[in-house]
């Protein structure tokens, strides 16, 4: 997976509550088990009409507006539990989705394929729509290692929560398996130990049976 350090980009704002993920990505796309390909698809149902024609009025057919950050309105991924709402998102270039509330399993989806979720407070979250609409080229911040989101050249600033094996990872650019591999080392140390500490309990309670 892709390291999350530091980053800084324009945002695009959907300020739309309860979006589930139906909506993110719809089921009657959902033919394949990789996860390329995806993007072309998100929010499809929003982005084109039933004729296949391009909406211009949805936010993500405006070329105005770009970058690798997401923001969007309260308990955002709700609903089924597919993992391709956060193949999707990845796919189309998102990085970072801010938000005041996460579904549960979306964010766990996130966080286990490189998109890291960042949720604020909902007094911070208005606060930035309301600042990139009255400039969509402003850049905001993402600091993982601190776990800041701010305005980009500005002391205007919030903290989000963020477990730290998750945090771990994404710093590493490491999925579970990555993980666990980057482990292995020290695996096998302990396993050696264990054998080791093992026989030599084994000896002592030989010895001590035949007392």
């Amino acid at each position: 997976m892709e390291k999350i350090e530091i980053l800084v980009s324009r945002a695009i704002p959907i300020a739309i509550e309860n979006i589930d993920t139906d909506q993110i990505i719809p089921a009657r796309f959902l033919k394949s088990s990789k996860r390329q390909g995806f993007g072309s698809n998100l929010f499809r149902d929003w982005r084109y009409t039933n004729q296949g024609l391009v909406k211009e009025s949805f936010i993500l057919n405006n070329p105005k507006f770009s970058g690798k950050i997401l923001l969007v309105g309260r308990n955002f991924g709700s609903g089924s539990s597919r993992e391709h709402a956060a193949w999707s998102l990845f796919d189309y270039g998102f990085r970072v989705v801010i938000s005041s509330f996460f579904a549960d399993i979306f964010k766990e989806n996130a966080l286990n394929n490189g998109l890291l979720p960042i949720e604020i407070s909902e007094v911070y979250l208005q606060y930035l729509f309301k600042t990139i609409s009255y400039n969509r080229h402003i850049l905001y911040s993402v600091f993982l290692g601190r776990q800041i989101i701010k305005i980009d050249k500005s002391f205007f600033y919030d903290y989000f929560s963020m477990e730290k094996y998750k945090k771990t990872c994404l710093l590493k650019g490491q999925d579970d398996i990555d993980h666990l591999i980057s482990l292995y080392k020290k695996i096998k140390t302990f396993e050696v130990k264990s054998v080791f500490n093992d026989k030599e309990n084994s000896y002592f309670i030989w010895r001590w049976s035949w007392r």
